[in-house]
């Protein structure tokens, strides 16, 4: 009996940790910043739970599912298919040390701090929203969906960074770029090791590359304006592939590159000017004046975003406020509104958290009920984020926050 009590314990607490990494990630990673990082407690009590899912997906919509095309359906034999799933499952274990010890490695170039423990918390916790986008491989004409949950993850590393290896938020864009070119080519690696022991999935992947051969095909993705340009992601693959057989590591990486933004449906049309989105935030925010303000434009791995933010203190009064600009990528944009089509409650003797729409826009707000802090982020429909906390009650934050959403949802960007 306390054995299945502390079984269940553990459950709770490990949805509850995806479930805050996915949708509470800056206050989630202070906390994870303050946890041990011993890499064996994370693998037995988190990692061996969540790599497990892509696996175990990818068997089923690979060797019982089957990948259609034409009227034909092509199968891995479920022998090769049970040995894929076993050694795919352990290399992905393992990829996450690998990156761990190269995110170690790479601290100091980015004036980062070196600490195996925090590399390691970084990576495991950051490949969450990957290892959950495993799951669409039970539909193999789904499985390009993991590549945007993926997409995630490299947001996750990306706020994860300035908290657990202590690189300056300047340096972060460019740490992130790098460690996810080296999670790439790892996973190439992982691939072809998987490939050597189930050759099927060779004649498997030969078939689909001759359809490709065909002609471009662009797949929408369901529920989206996302459309994915499969001539042009193989084509990406070819060179990469071309130029790691040469040793041409610049190739490679612009390969990679080229890749990514074919997986990720190409632009969403211009990004907001970082003095547009600047523009928009008032000097003063009741008797709060804004004390200091930062705006700028980032590109990595074929995306850019535009962040802005703003604080404004007044004696025991604060306020930060943050714009972030994810319309230019339709994948990073829906990658980052998970929350945005869901509607959740929860509350205790202290707090409460709500996501609720008004209208076309989606509201997450989470305070505490003695008025001293709140959080707010609005997820307006043209891809701009704006989230707002601080010192004061929720109600007070909302009646500044709402009239800037309505003036941020009235943008339009160019095509």
């Amino acid at each position: 009996m306390n054995t299945s009590r502390l079984a269940s314990t553990d459950r709770a607490a490990l949805l509850q940790r995806v479930l805050d990494i996915l949708m509470r990630p800056r206050e989630t990673w202070l906390q994870i910043n303050a946890e041990d990082g011993n890499p064996g407690r994370i693998y037995l009590g988190y990692l061996v739970f969540l790599a497990a899912i892509p696996a175990v997906a990818g068997f089923i919509g690979y060797s019982l599912v089957g990948v259609g095309a034409f009227g034909i359906s092509v199968r891995v034999p479920v022998v090769q298919g049970l040995v894929s799933m076993v050694v795919g499952y352990v290399l992905s274990l393992a990829m996450v040390y690998v990156l761990a010890l190269i995110a170690n490695m790479l601290a100091p170039r980015f004036q980062a701090q070196q600490d195996m423990g925090s590399a390691f918390k970084l990576v495991a916790y950051a490949s969450t929203a990957g290892m959950l986008g495993g799951v669409f491989s039970i539909l193999p004409s789904l499985a390009m969906l993991g590549l945007l949950a993926a997409l995630y993850s490299v947001y996750l590393i990306y706020s994860g960074i300035p908290v657990l290896m202590k690189a300056p938020q300047e340096k972060a864009v460019g740490y992130t770029a790098a460690l996810v070119v080296c999670g790439i080519l790892a996973g190439i690696v992982v691939g072809l090791a998987t490939s050597l022991v189930t050759p099927g999935a060779r004649g498997l992947g030969a078939g689909m590359a001759g359809m490709g051969d065909t002609g471009s095909v662009a797949m929408k993705v369901p529920g989206t304006d996302i459309k994915i340009d499969t001539g042009r992601l193989e084509e990406a693959s070819r060179k990469m592939e071309e130029a790691q057989a040469k040793g041409d590591t610049q190739a490679a990486a612009k390969a990679a590159t080229e890749m990514m933004g074919a997986a990720l449906g190409g632009k969403g049309g211009e990004p907001f000017a970082p003095k547009l989105l600047r523009d928009t935030l008032p000097e003063r925010v009741g008797d709060l004046p804004r004390t200091a303000i930062e705006a700028r434009s980032e590109s990595a791995m074929g995306m850019q975003f535009t962040h802005v933010s703003a604080q404004y203190t007044h004696e025991d009064k604060e306020l930060e406020i943050q714009i972030q600009d994810l319309g230019a990528v339709p994948a990073l944009r829906m990658a980052m509104a998970g929350w945005a089509t869901t509607t959740a409650e929860s509350e205790n003797a202290d707090e409460v958290e709500r996501i609720y729409r008004q209208g076309d826009t989606t509201i997450k707000e989470s305070y505490r009920k003695d008025g001293s802090s709140s959080d707010v982020a609005l997820m307006l429909p043209n891809g701009v984020m704006v989230q707002a906390y601080g010192r004061l009650p929720v109600e007070d934050l909302k009646r500044h926050l709402l009239p800037l959403g309505q003036k941020l949802g009235a943008l339009r960007r160019a095509s």
